[in-house]
């Protein structure tokens, strides 16, 4: 229920943080000033004997994190990508929630197993091992399999996480309820909005058979892309709360001395993950959701090993092309025509200036180019972006808050490989490439091609639809709502059965 009784939840969040005190190193990490940092101690200390110890012997951030559970553990973990944002000694603390965190019993996943896919354990696997990676929703085992004895990874759902994960939801709705009431100006960020989109993306990665459908769709887009692998499903042993799919053996892209060791070049690693990704979500408009180093791994011959499809990102073509026209202002300097494309797409209110909304992003990209990643504070950015978009009106766009979360991550990663990467650069020909395909003439013959397609399909029933128009014009009398559709159609049909004829363009590209 999202009500009142939340309250206790959120004080325990803040008595958890002082407890542990993994509140001052949050505020620290923030270069909180003296104002924030009395007032936030001032309505947390009389409660923190709410707050949960969490394990001692843990640091204090993943500590308390972990003590509150898996919605908050995952917070932690894109927190974990950010140096830059939260400092380097909180993000190396914050990595154990990626894959380390408290594994559940040997006993409760061989049962889990049984009872999931219907055969006994021993008839599955001939060998099944302690957990190689316990993260917030799952557990990894590596095992091999009893009929051919491959190597595989068989992945298992928390016992009782679907409701841990509904009672911290339910907190987050009631916090974003009193935001919006405390704060009207928030109401432009749709915080009640956004925790929808969060709730439906966490229990999507609760079942299972999503995930290996997911990661089945990924394999079929990348299965051409050089030096990338996803390791594949095997469905006969997957299910709700089982997935197994194929051990990929590697070096977790987040440990810099085994890879240097290993003699892989970080430098062209930092490159490759941010040049996948961007091609995965504008060639393919279907990413990776969620490519923090715990679910990265480098092959022996230097491939990037993805893995965890449990959160993924689907992008239709009109805001992939809109995306892309502002990555190519950006990169051109062209920040008229990036305000420009943002009024386009209905992105800032109409009645906005654009100059002025083009001299302020101005101020956010000029600053980017020609320096090296360590010296641009992305902090102090978001919060200038964020000033930016308050006076422009800027709403924020819920089906986009998964890509834009995922484009943090993925550029938090590549700099822990790379601190001195250009992220411009390294863009500029993945999105060059994508304008000359998707904005030009032959995407032009390619959106009139599928047009056709589409109108021709009404071409077996012209006859009918045609008589019906026809009817509708002889007769002007208001028609009930189900006619007056089908008069529409009728007309769509028409002009399908005209154009029909177009379908041949589609073989000349």
């Amino acid at each position: 229920m999202r009500g009142p009784h939340n309250i206790i939840r959120l004080i325990r969040t803040g008595a958890t943080l002082e407890r542990t005190g993994a509140m001052k190193v949050v505020l620290d990490a923030f270069d909180a000033g003296p104002l924030l940092r009395i007032t936030f101690r001032t309505l947390v200390w009389p409660f923190q004997w709410l707050g949960y110890k969490g394990d001692v012997n843990v640091p204090p951030a993943p500590r308390a994190l972990t003590a509150l559970g898996p919605a908050y553990i995952k917070f932690g973990q894109i927190l974990s990508t950010r140096p830059d944002v939260v400092g380097d000694e909180l993000a190396v603390q914050l990595r154990v929630l990626q894959d380390k965190l408290p594994p559940f019993s040997m006993r409760e996943a061989k049962a889990e197993i049984q009872r999931e896919l219907g055969f006994p354990f021993d008839h599955l696997f001939s060998s099944f091992s302690e957990p190689v990676a316990a993260a917030s929703i799952a557990q990894v085992h590596k095992a091999h399999l009893a009929d051919t004895g491959e190597a595989v990874a068989v992945k298992i759902l928390r016992p009782g996480i679907e409701k841990a994960f509904r009672k911290d939801i339910d907190a987050f709705y009631f916090a974003a309820r009193a935001i919006e009431l405390l704060s009207p100006a928030s109401r432009r960020l749709r915080p009640m909005e956004v925790i929808t989109h969060f709730e439906g993306v966490v229990m999507g990665e609760l079942d299972l058979r999503l995930e290996s459908s997911a990661a089945a769709e990924f394999a079929a887009n990348t299965e051409t892309d050089e030096g990338f692998q996803v390791p594949k499903i095997r469905w006969h042993l997957s299910s709700r709360r089982v997935m197994t799919l194929d051990w990929a053996e590697g070096t977790n892209i987040g440990l810099n001395d085994a890879l240097d060791i290993a003699g892989h070049d970080r430098r062209a690693l930092a490159t490759r993950v941010l040049e996948l990704f961007l091609n995965h979500a504008l060639r393919d408009g279907y990413f990776h959701g969620d490519m923090h180093q715990g679910n990265l791994k480098v092959a022996a011959n230097g491939d990037i090993i993805a893995y965890d499809f449990g959160i993924m990102g689907r992008i239709d073509e009109y805001t992939r092309r809109v995306y892309a026209e502002i990555l190519f202002g950006f990169i051109r300097k062209d920040y008229y025509r990036v305000a420009e494309v943002h009024f386009e797409a209905g992105y800032v209110p109409a009645d906005r200036d654009v100059d002025e909304f083009a001299r302020a992003l101005r101020a956010v990209g000029e600053p980017i180019f020609g320096m090296d990643a360590s010296r641009i504070s992305m902090a102090r950015l978001l919060s200038y972006l964020f000033e930016v978009t308050e006076r422009f009106g800027m709403e924020t766009r819920t089906e986009l808050i998964l890509l834009q979360r995922t484009m943090v991550v993925v550029e938090g990663v590549a700099r822990s490989l790379d601190p001195h990467m250009n992220i411009w650069q390294v863009a500029q020909p993945v999105v060059e490439d994508y304008i000359k395909q998707s904005i030009g003439p032959k995407a032009l013959l390619r959106d009139l091609a599928k047009t056709a397609r589409v109108l021709a399909r009404f071409g077996p029933q012209l006859p009918r639809l045609t008589e019906a128009a026809l009817i509708r014009l002889n007769n002007p009398a208001p028609e009930p709502k189900s006619q007056r559709r089908i008069a529409r159609l009728s007309w769509m049909a028409l002009g399908g059965a005209l154009v029909g004829g177009g379908v041949w363009i589609s073989n000349l590209i």
